[in-house]
Order: C-alpha cells, then sequence, then structure tokens
C-alpha cells in the first residue's frame, strides 16, 4: 500500500511540475518572449497543452471570468496537494522497528 502511495505522490509531483512549466511557457508566449513560430517551442507547447487541458478545463468553466487572468492552475495544484496530504493522514504512517 505505501508503495503506491508513494507512486502517487511522485505521479502528483510530475503533474504539478508540467502545470508550472505550462502556466510559464503561456507567460513567455503572451509577453512574446518566445515565439510560437518556432517548431521547438511550438511542440513544447502543444504536448503542455495535451497533457493539462483536459484536467484544466472543468475547472475553468466552474469559474467566473476573472478578464485575462487563469487562476485553475492554481487551483488543481492546491487540489492535488490536498488529495495527497488527505491520503497521508488516511494511511498512517508505517511504524519500523529496527532491530540491531
Amino acid at each position: 500500500m505505501y508503495a503506491l502511495l508513494w507512486l502517487f505522490d511522485t505521479v502528483v509531483q510530475l503533474f504539478i511540475y508540467v502545470l508550472i512549466a505550462s502556466a510559464v511557457l503561456s507567460w513567455l508566449v503572451a509577453f512574446n518572449v518566445v515565439n510560437v513560430r518556432n517548431p521547438i517551442v511550438a511542440q513544447i507547447g502543444e504536448v503542455l497543452y495535451r497533457i493539462t487541458e483536459p484536467v484544466l478545463r472543468p475547472i475553468r468553466n466552474l469559474l467566473p471570468n476573472l478578464g485575462g487572468v487563469d487562476i485553475s492552475p492554481i487551483i488543481l495544484i492546491l487540489l492535488l496537494l490536498f488529495v495527497s496530504r488527505l491520503l497521508h493522514e488516511i494511511i498512517p504512517p508505517q511504524t519500523l522497528v529496527y532491530t540491531r
């Protein structure tokens, strides 16, 4: 059971990194720091979009229109961290007995 908890935590942490990378790339594109006509940037943007958009879209549909500000990645990160902490509370830590 603890191996599954570790695997879940690792996947959550990796997905949080992907969400942050997607948000940073969207800012860089919005402020014309990187050009989406560059094939590498376009490919990275497409991969990040395909990974994050199916999870972010339902959150965006629930949120009111905040103008140009998108807080759905922040809400998703908070939700993922909450679920991870909740699972850690439900599954108590393993008691280790050290023998010499």
